[in-house]
């Protein structure tokens, strides 16, 4: 009799397992698939869409209702489900989104993380001067007085007095209703968030944060990153020795002209403080808004005893100490670019 119960015992015990596992499994299903959602709808250019704000900081939750609030997903808690399940969901950017209306949850994502959908999304490329990231914002509906006001009332950080180089390359989305003043001391919160920047502004033993940003910049806008630590290693190697940098990038941010590869002796007598020709060490600003690249640059230049530089062709850049193998490559670049090396191809 004994032995009876404690069999049934295991086989009730058994049954009850199988049952909870069943519930368990019901549950899991109805948490994942019970909350409606529109299936996956080819999108054409003719798909009707809408415009979403997001604003900073908004939770996933938050999205989600502004989604189903507008028609672009079925239910609230089919995106979200979504959003929790997919870590990209933290890179959603705030700003104007055209989303197109009754899709899955897993494409209202995707179009949400698609830059390209984002109406009010301005780039600053690596290299941007002061004066371009001025006109975005006056192609976006400011007007000059109010960025150059904007311009000069920048909270900058300790030892800099000119934005110039502190506004930082990225995407930035305008969040609607800003001002050019939030708009630009975000790019300026940005640089300072960068951890190569944090090492910057703390300087080195040869250099203030100043001279190194003016340095990064002059890098950025002399070459291509893979040679970027070299070139540092030049302008280091010329002001320990008190030789003038003559690089064609400075001159060109004084007479405001780009895209010139060629730079005529007429040039390089300019009367400018950035005329590296005729002056010696850094100019006084940096020259452009150099990237994090260039700033690990300016901070870890090569080892090398180098004092010249120079293009010969496109992707071929040359070092050396010797000035008379630089007149031989100075001479190599005039017969390739008289030849159309560096036109561009169509």
């Amino acid at each position: 009799m004994i032995i009876k119960s404690r069999k049934f015992f295991r086989l009730s015990l058994a049954a009850i397992l199988i049952l909870s596992l069943i519930f368990s499994l019901l549950l899991i299903r109805s948490k994942t698939s019970g909350a409606p959602d529109f299936p996956v709808t080819p999108i054409s250019q003719s798909s009707k869409e809408v415009e979403i704000d997001i604003s900073e900081g908004e939770t996933g939750s938050q999205i989600a209702a502004s989604l189903f609030a507008a028609g672009v997903v079925k239910s609230v808690e089919a995106f979200f489900r979504v959003a929790v399940s997919d870590k990209r969901s933290t890179r959603i950017a705030p700003g104007r989104h055209r989303i197109s209306l009754k899709i899955s949850a897993r494409q209202a994502l995707d179009q949400l993380l698609d830059t390209g959908r984002i109406s009010n999304l301005i780039k600053v490329s690596e290299g941007a001067r002061k004066s371009e990231i001025a006109s975005l914002l006056i192609a976006r509906g400011f007007t000059k007085s109010e960025v150059n006001s904007a311009m000069g009332k920048l909270l900058l950080p300790s030892g800099f007095k000119d934005p110039e180089g502190l506004l930082f390359p990225a995407q930035y989305s305008l969040i609607i209703g800003a001002s050019a003043l939030e708009i630009l001391q975000s790019m300026i919160a940005r640089f300072i968030s960068d951890s190569e920047v944090k090492k910057l502004l703390m300087g080195d033993t040869q250099f203030n944060a100043l001279k190194l940003l003016t340095m990064a910049s002059i890098i950025q806008a002399e070459g291509d990153s893979e040679d970027f630590s070299k070139i540092s290693r030049v302008i280091r190697n010329r002001l320990k020795i008190g030789m003038p940098l003559q690089v064609d990038s400075t001159i060109h941010y004084a007479r405001k002209t780009r895209g010139q590869l060629f730079l005529s002796t007429k040039s390089t007598l300019i009367n400018s403080p950035y005329n590296t020709y005729q002056r010696y060490g850094l100019p006084p600003t940096p020259i452009g808004n150099p990237g994090a690249a260039a700033i690990s640059a300016a901070l870890n230049p090569a080892s090398g005893d180098w004092l010249y530089f120079i293009t010969v062709a496109p992707a071929d850049t040359r070092f050396t100490e010797s000035h008379g193998e630089f007149l031989a490559w100075k001479a190599l670049y005039q017969k390739n670019r008289k030849a159309g090396a560096f036109e561009v191809k169509k």
